[in-house]
């Protein structure tokens, strides 16, 4: 609203300053910034009316230390996150871009079906929550409308030179004369619909869904799409459950969902820069350089409800929080054309998914061969079993989140391995 405003004063009056908000550096800082106030002065009155509310958290004895005193800690704190992204975005953010319109709907969409679950557990004291199918079933929805979205709107485009678009026969929708460098001269360069993704370790740094029905031959882009819309159900589906597994020690869902918003900033700036991607050999992404604002209020609130989330604990997010950040990160990945980088770049959830599968699978394998279950791990998810070990779970915390920017560096350099 902001944006549109000044916009709207600096073309009609050309006041000094108006023209700061063209710039994305400028509003990605101001994001961070206002984000980081909201959470933390409003997330002390939201952790107030959930205390006179007696909204806390119920926990099971699962003989892990410190778990008695997180009894009755106040939950359903995602409402503090969700406000941190959305009041900076509306206020700062380009609202007639396609991909912030398509973040915005995704996150609130993952938090209702969160804010639900926490309701029915909180209210309706029912420990299973939602069910289980109407978890799934939002959760797919949401990959529905980001796939079909991408494929149908005009906005969500890929710059590639037009002897490509020619001769992989894509769809053009506009074609323009571009300088790909300082010193070079223009090209002509198209911009097309495409299953285009990036991937690192190929000679081209890229990788079309369409090689997956190659053997469909011309009927191939006919069925495509409808490869693409399901990769991106799956995606949204798995990182919105790992988000939630992980969220099981003060700190750590949040942390490491800041980290990761990090790099999908960095991703969304170069990919929306006509040079930076064209110099790392990336997918130029035209109109997607607004998701540097929107990235940036994620990180603001991510670390603004750290501030209450940190150990020991003020305030759990509940599955308010939890879906809402995996869904939030799966979109980013999947707009920003980074999707395949997930299982590095989300290692810490992907760990943490795992370990529940392998626990699972090991015990219904082992009760069946031996009739008596065993375990791989002392407890699942993975961060339980280390505070099995006795490990304090602050110093836990911060080990993932050391592992967390690991990761975020190693992915960051794939971009140059090809």
């Amino acid at each position: 609203m902001l944006y549109h405003f000044f916009e709207f004063l600096e073309s009609n009056y050309d006041l000094p300053g108006t023209g700061l908000f063209k710039f994305l550096t400028f509003r990605a800082g101001l994001a961070i910034i206002l984000s980081l106030i909201i959470s933390m002065i409003f997330g002390s009155k939201i952790i107030s009316y959930l205390k006179n509310k007696q909204i806390g958290e119920s926990v099971r004895d699962l003989g892990l230390e410190g778990q008695k005193q997180k009894q009755g800690t106040p939950t359903m704190g995602g409402v503090i996150i969700i406000l941190g992204i959305l009041v900076p975005c509306l206020l700062l953010s380009d609202l007639t871009n396609i991909y912030i319109q398509l973040m915005i709907l995704v996150t609130v969409w993952m938090a209702l079906i969160g804010f639900l679950d926490d309701y029915i557990k909180v209210f309706k004291k029912d420990k299973g929550g939602l069910s289980g199918k109407f978890k799934i079933l939002g959760q797919v929805g949401v990959g529905l409308i980001i796939g079909v979205a991408m494929l149908a709107s005009d906005q969500v485009v890929v710059r590639v030179s037009m002897d490509k678009a020619i001769e992989k026969n894509y769809e053009v929708i506009r074609v323009v004369e571009t300088q790909l460098s300082e010193n070079s001269e223009l090209k002509q360069m198209a911009y097309v619909k495409t299953t285009l993704t990036n991937v690192p370790f190929l000679k081209d740094n890229n990788f079309d869904y369409k090689v997956l029905v190659a053997f469909l031959g011309d009927n191939a882009y006919r069925v495509v799409g409808i490869v693409f819309v399901l990769i991106a159900i799956f995606i949204v589906t798995a990182v919105s459950n790992a988000a939630n597994l992980t969220d099981g020690l003060d700190g750590l869902a949040a942390g490491v969902s800041a980290i990761i918003a990090s790099i999908l900033g960095v991703f969304a700036y170069v990919s929306g820069h006509n040079i930076f991607a064209d110099y790392l050999n990336i997918l130029y992404l035209p109109y997607s350089g607004e998701l540097v604002i929107f990235s940036a209020c994620f990180i603001g609130a991510c670390l603004g409800f750290l501030w209450y989330n940190a150990y020991p604990a003020k305030v759990f997010m509940g599955d308010t929080g939890s879906l809402a950040l995996g869904g939030i990160i799966a979109t980013l990945a999947i707009v920003l054309r980074k999707e395949l980088l997930i299982p590095l770049l989300c290692g810490i959830f992907l760990i943490e998914n795992l370990s529940v599968m392998i626990q699972v699978a090991w015990f219904k394998y082992t009760k069946k061969k031996y009739g008596e279950g065993r375990r791989v791990f002392l407890m699942a998810p993975l961060h339980h079993h280390y505070q099995k070990m006795g490990m304090h779970e602050s110093k836990i915390v911060t080990r993932f989140w050391i592992i967390g920017v690991l990761l975020a560096v190693i992915t960051v350099i794939t971009l140059k391995i090809r």
